[in-house]
């Protein structure tokens, strides 16, 4: 089975303004409400691709069960702790000239809770994936990614890990079957500018030297790099299309890349279905469907 983690989910409100201004009315023209976070993000996609998974995380109050009753109707599956103190935040997104994120804060999460959270991890078995992508409450250590890892250790368990900063480096020695951190991100772990493939693929493999059997780099509209466990390196374009939404193309890039490997039990068919997901969306103005990642795919290189 596979299974995502998205420890601080959300109510995606998405709203389309001619022109944001501040300090004034603003009048919608177009409004949307999404079960957000990047690991259900991913549950979705890898659903949409035909792979069933179960979304683990926690949630709040109304807002919570809206997460779990929208996940219902969708046909997804979810093991969900639910916090007694606090609501599941709601993140406003503003589509104008410029995209603008206002993100809550999310509930806090109690030892008694976060122990309920770790019998649900406890219950996986040989041959499940695990995901965990994105952000920590911040009432919890940043530790607990290294946490869970630790906890599957001594199971033959692949563990995705999409995260920033002290959340990946932490768990690199654990040794994550795929990090996938973009390209900014990467110059960030090691805070450093990085200027082209060459650069970005030198501090890759310092990722990967440090644990990380396969390490996936998003570069937007300039491809992405892999680094596969024995060494080698992949590049790829990125089909033709309009760029209409940045929320999601990279939790849909990681769902694409579990996708592909499960079909054929393939590193490099997992990296190219992930490129053409990730693009998907990109282009779509919600998550990508299956039919149009499988049309992008043949532009995939």
């Amino acid at each position: 089975m596979i299974y995502t983690v998205t420890l601080n989910p959300s109510i995606d409100y998405v709203i389309k303004v001619d022109k944001l201004t501040t300090g004034n009315i603003n009048r919608v023209n177009e409004e949307h409400v999404y079960p957000g976070g990047k690991g259900i993000n991913v549950t979705r996609i890898l659903k949409s691709l035909d792979n069933d998974n179960i979304a683990l995380g926690f949630v709040s109050g109304f807002t919570g069960d809206y997460i779990i009753n929208s996940l219902q109707e969708l046909n997804l599956k979810s093991d969900f702790i639910k916090v007694k103190e606090g609501f599941t935040r709601i993140n406003v997104k503003v589509k104008s000239e410029e995209e603008t994120e206002i993100n809550g804060q999310g509930p806090k999460i109690s030892e008694e809770e976060l122990n309920q959270f770790y019998k649900v991890i406890d219950k996986l078995v040989d041959g499940d994936i695990l995901i965990l992508s994105g952000s920590i409450p911040s009432c919890l250590d940043e530790r607990l990614y290294e946490s869970i890892m630790k906890k599957v250790e001594d199971r033959d368990i692949k563990v995705i890990v999409d995260a920033t900063k002290n959340l990946l480096l932490n768990v690199l020695k654990y040794k994550p079957f795929l990090i996938k951190p973009n390209h900014h991100e990467l110059g960030d772990l090691f805070n450093v500018k990085l200027n082209g493939n060459d650069e970005i693929i030198e501090y890759a493999k310092k990722l990967k030297e440090m644990g990380a059997r396969n390490v996936l780099i998003s570069m937007a509209g300039d491809g992405a790099i892999l680094i596969k466990e024995n060494g080698e390196v992949i590049t790829s374009n990125v089909p033709k299309g309009k760029v209409k939404n940045s929320v999601g193309a990279g939790d849909s890039m990681v769902a694409g890349f579990i996708a592909g490997y499960l079909e054929a039990n393939d590193i490099e068919k997992g990296f190219k279905l992930g490129v053409a997901t990730g693009s998907a969306s990109a282009f779509s103005e919600g998550l990508a469907t299956k039919d149009y990642v499988y049309e992008l795919l043949n532009q995939i290189n």
